[in-house]
């Protein structure tokens, strides 16, 4: 009976499928365990060996949890919206849609094939029109809500309503625009519709605003920051410029504390928590108003050192900044406009990057200080953006770096602050420093100091203390086609959410994916696309992350076409309790998700405050390269080792058709038509191929499909080899050279099972306390290794106990049945066909226990101790660990074994060390 994996992977597949083995329901008398990987975006390339390893992983962890008692979800899906398939589209003239649907089936294809644990039967798209509905719905609750910081939540915008009719703004304490009207109750009431949805839209979570974003005119959209590199898009790499557009916001600000205070809760990577801190970026300092010369306008800027005001010697402005138009001089109109044009082809990510170049212009205004009375010049410059704080910082040369340099290279003053005193310096010699007293704080310290600062700008009405984040509002809009409708009409250019009962309002049908003549994103292009048949939709659509910021909520409840999710469904799952994925995503999908969670939790949808307990980042399997080297000017290839005897050119080789580094000679003649003639210098008979650690691409060669492992060595192998690999949150390198040993382990733990003639055969003997210890051994370790997610240590310690059993001849069922369920989470198919020769009849080994671990089985009751005499160790004494040190040195001289070793000498001396070794002088 061999093991022919392929037959067997194929038989539990289709049972699994067949019989919805990994299908689960709320079950009260169960504890519930989420499993959650981050859903992959379905490419056309589909899965490459590297994609795999986070699923593997949590695949393990679910049938682990299973086989322990819980009730386990673990779901997948697909984030299926986004830009490969529009530029595919905008490219073929094909849908989409069309694409999408081959592209998941593709990857649902490969994925089946691997054994994944997954129940099916909750499988979302983010593009199918009855996903969307919610996520236009939920976008729906955001624009009906608004931030109450008296109660530090969401909440309704009717409560809102009702306070302006009320008391009009007079008891508002919200988050809400920088510039909102105060009004009485009586004047709310007069004003008409329009008045009020323009005063209610500045305080909404979700709100149109205009911003500067990130303008890609070839790719005819706004992109994010992190899709941007160096002025260029990402994709494709078009110039990408700065650009002012009404857009869809949402007041992610108003969670900025919940957000940071909520990383204490949860147990997730270091690196993420602080990239998320710095995002955050909560600064507590003072809000200082500079009064502007010849204006009646004020700059407002931003500082944690108010103490450093007296050195204060310039203002800087973003080159944005609404002022700067009116501010400029005609002298310096030119200058100033050149510089804002040249701002445009930098991105906001390059402009915070860049600390080395020094850029600027005068816009010839100045302010007042209002502590010191100084006349200070306002510049603007690139370094300072107008989204961050007030878009404007009062420059302390001596006590910031840029301000330093930035003062230097245009000549401007320098301050230094003393205890008691300022000294200006210039950036000219020949000038005289001139000293200006600090007043009020002289030595004072830190905190004296500011507190005596606020207290005065606060009383003469230039300022007030202030907590500042450096996150804004994040960007919900995009310009292309393929994305969620935003469920939002027009009248009177306001915007009004459409009826519920109209949702989902689903992606129209077009003539192009491309945007208008007029520029115009694609849904402009919808013949008769309005509501009711009157009214302009909003013609972006939603950004990418919008699907993939409450998808685990639609897994709880994925048929439900009454709710996103019910609250049985959402009170019995909770929260995602381990979540897999990787850590590109600590900025974007990661910080969205939990403002999402936190407005539903709000709004009483959702009952948890952080999304997911605990989250590991898987690393990356890296690509390993092959070379061979072609002889300069000829088409004959020299092995390795022979290279440096000739004047040669690497060149990448397909991977698939190297094996442990040797090539494939025929496979290599017939993979292009230029190597068909090819002539090789052998090393051993062999052409060696060089090799190199390179990311997985397909212009290296190197990329390796899962599925072509999985029908060489089986998905069971594959399983295995990639958690071999090292530890999962370290990147690694593919290398095919070890799999083998691997696939050699599978068939040695089968021919346990198996008699002399090849026949399956157990025994009901009792077993040996050596297949015992063998046993519990690695029950106790792979429980210890799942707990950490050591699964790399696992696997080894399986080989090692198969090896141990090998050797022991073992074939008892009291040993190998529970060894299969152990087993059963990394290599699933053999541990079914196993279980079900063992157990016929009795379904799968998912539904088996977990086999408890007895520690009396790894204790020793005897001890081999070594037997030195004269220091030398000559042979072994087994002995009872129960005897005591004088009852050992008797059974040691009694022993006829090593009476010839003392030559019929009495030892002068017998030391024993219990347990460890009987040390004897003669």
């Amino acid at each position: 009976m061999e093991y022919k994996f392929r037959e067997i992977e194929q038989k539990w597949q289709k049972y699994w499928s067949d019989n919805h083995t990994y299908k689960v329901d709320i079950d009260v008398n169960k504890p519930k365990y989420y499993v959650l990987d981050m859903f992959p975006y379905p490419s056309g390339a589909g899965l490459h060996v590297g994609h795999p390893l986070g699923y593997i992983a949590s695949d393990i962890f679910t049938r682990f949890k299973r086989l322990k008692g819980f009730n386990v979800l673990h779901p997948m899906g697909y984030d299926a919206f986004g830009l490969p398939a529009e530029q595919y589209a905008i490219q073929t003239g094909q849908h989409p849609a069309i694409t999408t649907d081959q592209n998941t089936k593709r990857y649902r294809e490969q994925l089946d094939r691997i054994g994944f644990a997954f129940d099916w039967s909750r499988e979302i798209r983010t593009c199918d029109a009855d996903y969307y509905k919610w996520t236009q719905w939920i976008f729906m609750q955001l624009f009906n809500a608004w931030y109450n910081n008296d109660t530090n939540k969401a909440e309704s915008i009717d409560t809102l309503i009702s306070k302006f009719e009320t008391n009009g703004t007079s008891n508002v304490n919200a988050v809400c625009d920088e510039e909102v009207r105060s009004f009485t109750a009586a004047e709310w009431k007069s004003m008409g519709e329009d008045a009020q949805q323009k005063e209610l839209l500045k305080y909404r979570l979700t709100y149109l605003s205009e911003s500067v974003v990130n303008w890609c005119a070839a790719l005819g959209t706004v992109l994010a920051n992190d899709e941007v590199i160096g002025g260029f898009s990402e994709r494709g790499g078009h110039p990408v410029e700065q650009k002012k557009m009404k857009q869809w916001s949402m007041r992610i600000s108003a969670y900025a504390e919940r957000l940071l205070q909520g990383l204490d809760t949860i147990d997730w990577p270091d690196p993420i928590r602080e990239m998320q801190r710095n995002w955050i970026g909560k600064s507590v300092g003072a809000l200082l108003r500079f009064k502007l010369e010849k204006f009646e306008d004020k700059i407002e800027v931003f500082t944690t050192r108010l103490d450093t005001v007296y050195g204060v010697t310039f203002l800087v402005l973003a080159p944005e900044h609404e002022l700067v138009a009116q501010i400029t001089t005609p002298e310096q109109k030119a200058e100033v406009e050149a510089y804002i044009t040249k701002t445009k082809q930098k991105s906001e990510r390059d402009r915070m990057a860049d600390v080395k170049t020094v850029s600027g212009a005068f816009t010839g205004a100045y302010a007042i200080n209002p502590l010191s009375g100084e006349q200070v010049p306002v510049w603007i410059a690139d370094y300072v953006l107008a989204g961050y704080g007030t878009g404007a910082v009062m420059a302390v040369p001596s006590g910031d770096e840029r301000d330093f340099r930035f003062a230097k290279h245009f000549n401007l003053p320098i301050v230094q602050i003393l205890d008691s005193q300022v000294i200006e310096e210039t950036a000219d010699p020949t000038k005289e420093g001139k000293y200006v007293n600090s007043g009020l704080i002289n030595g004072m310290s830190y905190d004296e100091a500011m507190k005596a600062l606020v207290a005065k700008i606060e009383a003469e009405g230039t300022g007030k203390a202030k907590v500042n984040y450096r996150m804004r509002d994040a960007i919900f809009a995009r310009q292309r086609y393929w994305g969620e409708p935003v469920p939002v009409y027009f009248k009177n250019d306001l915007p009004h959410l459409i009826d519920e009962a109209d949702l989902p309002l689903v992606l129209p049908e077009v003539d192009k994916y491309l945007p208008t003549e007029s520029g115009e994103p694609p849904l402009a292009r919808a013949a008769g696309w309005k509501y009711k048949g009157e009214f302009e939709y909003e013609h972006s659509t939603m950004p990418g992350w919008a699907g993939s910021s409450w998808y685990w909520y639609r897994y709880m409840d994925a048929k439900n076409d009454q709710e996103f999710s019910s609250k049985e469904a959402a009170a019995y799952w909770k929260d995602v309790d381990l979540y897999i994925g990787g850590s590109e995503h600590a900025t974007g999908h990661l910080l969205y998700s939990r403002f999402w969670n936190k407005v539903l939790k709000d709004l009483g949808y959702v009952n948890e405050e952080e999304p997911f307990k605990k989250l590991i980042n898987q690393g990356m399997i890296q690509g390993r390269s092959n070379f061979v080297y072609r002889i300069l000017g000829t088409n004959k290839f020299v092995s390795y080792g022979l290279r440096k005897d000739y004047e040669t050119h690497p060149l990448h080789v397909d991977v698939n058709i190297v094996y442990n580094d040797v090539l494939d000679l025929d496979k290599f003649k017939n993979s292009l038509p230029d190597y068909a003639d090819a002539e090789f210098i052998l090393e051993d008979g062999k052409y060696i191929c060089g090799h190199e650690v390179e990311k997985m691409s397909k212009s290296k060669y190197n990329v390796v499909s899962p599925d072509d492992i999985v029908e060489q060595y089986g998905a069971d192998t594959l399983r295995m080899y990639e958690m071999f690999l090292g530890p999962l949150e370290q990147s690694k390198p593919w290398n095919t050279n070890g799999i083998s040993g691997v696939y050699n382990f599978l068939r040695k733990f089968w021919n346990l099972f198996l008699d002399e003639k090849g026949n399956f055969s157990v025994s009901d003997e009792a077993p040996t306390k050596a297949e015992l210890k063998a046993l519990h051994k690695i029950i106790q370790k792979v429980e210890e290794d799942v707990a950490r997610f050591s699964f790399n240590t696992s696997v080894s310690s399986y080989m090692i106990c198969v090896n141990e059993l090998t050797a022991l001849k073992c074939n008892k069922r009291a040993i190998l049945e529970p060894l299969v369920v152990v087993l059963s989470p990394y290599a699933p198919h053999i541990a079914e066909e196993l279980w079900a020769l063992l157990n016929p009849g009795k379904g799968s080994v998912i539904n088996a226990t977990y086999p408890e671990f007895k520690a009396e089985y790894l204790v020793e009751d005897a001890f081999d101790y070594p037997i030195s005499i004269n220091g030398k160790v000559k042979t072994k004494l087994n002995v009872s660990l129960a005897l005591e040190p004088a009852d050992v040195e008797k059974l040691v001289l009694e022993s006829a074994d090593i009476a010839k070793y003392l030559d019929g000498k009495t030892p002068k001396k017998v030391i024993v060390v219990k347990g460890r070794i009987v040390n004897m002088v003669i």
